[in-house]
């Protein structure tokens, strides 16, 4: 049985979030019906496919009726014309979930404004982060490959919905901005910003950090490589064939190495570009070094990885058959034969759900966040030492709010004992170590399954835990260049960087989402779900759009902020440093009105689409005329009051001083300043708390949830257990 089955969705209108969001809930076995969807592009039509499409009429009217979950995208003045405001849509279910996605929220200062995709991810701050940091200054910031503001805004809805459905009391409503949805990609950089309160943001220009990972020019293409650790970059040497250079003091050391980081990157190139992109890739992780060949969209169509998890699906789009990406989820599923609900009545859609939390770094604690802020009870399992890696950095404030925190030494048996002891008291296990470990350690899905039936597993992956590649030494920025995102995300002639950690976090909201989804299935069915997360899945479930271009058209290319749809749809620089200005018109009355605020597009005012586009080149250079000397902010602030879309490129000290996003309360208090809260305003509220000390709750959980005596945790500290 499908994971969502008996799961009923109704999707409104023609937004791409929504259909992102109700793609999501389909692919794992919800029935979604759609009222007036968008299927105009191949795109959409991917994303509407296998639901029930049906009008506006009385028989929408007894689908909306009877949903679980309903899905609208559309800024709020648009939604009460359109009676899909939340008062209209009660009338018709009072107890359904209500997902509201607009790009920048129900409420606050900007909520009616336009946006593009373009624009959001200026609005956001992305743009100047995508990308990684250039070599000068004057390289536009841009947005990324496949319209992906609708992409992590559905996926946000998905999770923030799905998780909605388990609330104790019915009705609830989720409020989804895209801004937000965008801007906790880059948690660690709001967070820094939040309690630093630094007035110089991160410059986008270079500063040797490629010694972390990096692409190097191959005979074919490009690899890329990450031998961060000194035992990696030992055998990276070694992958080279042990150069000379290798031995200088100027790269003996990581921080030597980022000092001299434009002679390393040459002398490795020079030898990189010998050699065959998958070769370098083979011989690196044949030494335990990270490392992935950049691929193309059609490389990754005929993976044998991706074959074997049977990723992709047939489709029949405009009378061709393609293949599609399906959900980056292994399912298995036990039928216990018994409705689990949960064990608490709080107010919280996770009230009561206790989650044994194994995860590390980004992806795994991202999602523990999000089900914290739900109300679930996080156990964090960190190693002495240490802990988490994140707690180097501002991410751990943000990332371990209202978490427990539990530090066992693995390599003890008597850790290892208490870890199960846990899991037979929990409800949720996630962690993303590397295959096979938690199989070693005795904590494998099968062993505990032995001892808590109920218990539902969670592992996250790079390339998943079956298939040729799944030993593969795999980061989140790795698989960005792996799956071709990265190599996508640039601007014509200019080389591919790494840029933004941008998978891990997204893969964040997958995770969460799929947690409530199994929850839902165990309460309704009593069926216990073992998932099997791959992350390069997720990346290419996200990158639909380049995957069907490449098979219905031509392969994709660098297009930079190129768009075959809009003109103008283009950045240009403004007054001040690194300031910029997006700009979009997507009809002919934008346009227009456009050409009655910039008077030297005005002879132009009366030009049709086709006619703008056979003078994007005219157009776009009388528009960086009259921006240049002109302020990012007022004229975006001019533009979006005539109802243009239009943003400046925003830094995060920008996001933590706006009026919008403090009105809508997205800043959350701390004792050094303030941190971001979640992409979506929830009706049920949501759960908050410091992030622990390492080990702080180790004594009080296992007094609580094991019931131990002093007696027998001073044994278990004894024994090194403990740490």
């Amino acid at each position: 049985m499908p994971l969502l089955a008996g799961f009923e969705v109704v999707q409104l209108g023609d937004g791409l979030a929504a259909a992102v969001c109700a793609r999501l809930l389909a692919d794992i076995g919800a029935n979604v019906t759609c009222i007036d969807p968008d299927i105009s592009t191949p795109l959409a039509a991917y994303l509407n496919h296998g639901k029930t499409i049906v009008t506006a009429d009385r028989a929408a009217r007894r689908g909306l009726s009877t949903a679980n979950l309903i899905v609208c995208e559309g800024r709020p003045d648009d939604l009460r014309d359109r009676q899909r405001d939340t008062d209209a849509l009660r009338r018709v279910n009072p107890l359904a979930a209500l997902v509201y996605i607009s790009p920048f929220g129900q409420a606050g200062p900007k909520a009616n404004d336009p946006a593009s995709d373009l624009t959001l991810f200026f609005a956001s701050g992305i743009a100047r982060l995508l990308t990684g940091q250039v070599d000068d200054l004057a390289e536009p910031p841009m947005r990324p490959v496949g319209e992906q503001s609708a992409f992590i805004g559905g996926l946000a809805a998905a999770c923030a919905g799905t998780h909605a459905v388990l609330a104790v009391k019915p009705g609830t409503v989720i409020d989804v901005s895209i801004q937000e949805a965008l801007a906790t990609l880059a948690m660690t950089e709001l967070a820094r910003a939040g309690l630093t309160g630094r007035t110089r943001p991160r410059k986008r220009l270079t500063d040797g950090n490629g010694a972390t990972v990096t692409i190097l020019p191959a005979r074919d293409g490009y690899a890329a490589i990450s031998p961060r650790e000194d035992r990696q970059w030992k055998s990276w040497l070694g992958v080279m064939g042990s150069p000379g250079w290798g031995s200088e003091p100027r790269f003996a050391t990581k921080p030597d190495r980022v000092a001299n980081w434009d002679a390393l990157h040459a002398l490795m190139s020079a030898w990189s570009r010998q050699h065959d992109k998958q070769r370098i890739a083979d011989a690196a992780q044949a030494a335990h070094v990270p490392s992935f060949p950049l691929r193309e969209p059609a490389e990754q169509l005929e993976s044998s990885q991706l074959a074997h998890r049977n990723l992709y699906r047939s489709l029949d789009i405009g009378g061709r058959v393609v293949k599609a990406p399906g959900p980056p989820f292994g399912l298995r599923i036990t039928d216990t034969g018994r409705r689990l609900a949960a064990r608490g009545d709080g107010p919280m859609p996770l009230s009561g759900v206790r989650v044994l939390d194994f995860s590390w770094v980004i992806a795994g604690p991202t999602a523990t966040r999000y089900l914290a802020a739900m109300g679930g009870e996080i156990l964090k399992i960190e190693a002495p030492g240490r802990g988490d890696p994140g707690r180097a950095s501002e991410l751990h404030s943000v990332l371990g709010q209202a978490k427990r925190s539990v530090v066992l030494d693995l390599k003890k048996p008597e850790a290892v004992a208490v870890a199960r002891a846990l899991a037979a008291k929990s409800d949720l296990l996630v962690e993303n170590f590397a295959t096979g470990v938690m199989d070693r350690l005795g904590l494998g899905a099968e062993a505990l399954q032995e001892l808590n039936p109920d218990l539902l597993y969670v592992s996250a992956s790079g390339l998943g835990r079956t298939g040729p590649e799944a030993h593969a030494v795999a980061y989140g920025t790795l698989l960005q260049c792996y799956a071709g995102f990265a190599g996508l995300n640039r601007h014509p002639d200019i080389p591919p960087r790494v840029g933004l950690a941008w998978l891990d976090p997204m893969c964040g909201l997958m995770l969460a989402f799929i947690v409530a989804a199994g929850l839902w299935h165990r309460r309704r069915t009593g069926g216990v779900a073992r998932i099997d997360f791959s992350m390069i899945e997720a990346m290419l479930w996200t990158m639909a759009e380049p995957l069907l271009a490449t098979q219905l058209a031509a392969p994709p290319k660098p297009l930079g902020n190129h768009s075959s749809r809009y003109v103008p749809h283009a950045v240009y620089r403004c007054a001040g440093e690194d300031k910029w200005i997006s700009v979009v018109a997507r009809n002919d009355e934008e346009w227009r009105r456009l050409c009655a605020i910039a008077p030297a597009l005005s002879p132009m005012a009366g030009f049709g689409f086709r006619e703008r586009a056979e003078q994007r080149a005219a157009i776009d250079q009388t528009l960086a005329d009259w921006l240049r000397p002109r302020t990012a902010d007022a004229t975006a602030a001019e533009l979006l009051r005539a109802g243009i879309p239009a943003a400046a490129l925003a830094t995060s000290l920008d996001l933590v001083e706006s009026n919008h996003l403090n009105e809508r309360g997205f800043w959350e208090a701390h004792r050094a300043g303030v941190l971001p809260g979640l992409p979506w305003r929830a009706s049920f509220g949501r759960t908050s708390g410091p992030a622990p000390e390492l080990g702080a709750d180790t004594d009080a959980v296992l007094r609580e949830v094991l019931r131990l005596s002093s007696d027998e945790i001073a044994a278990l500290r004894a024994s090194g257990a403990l740490g």
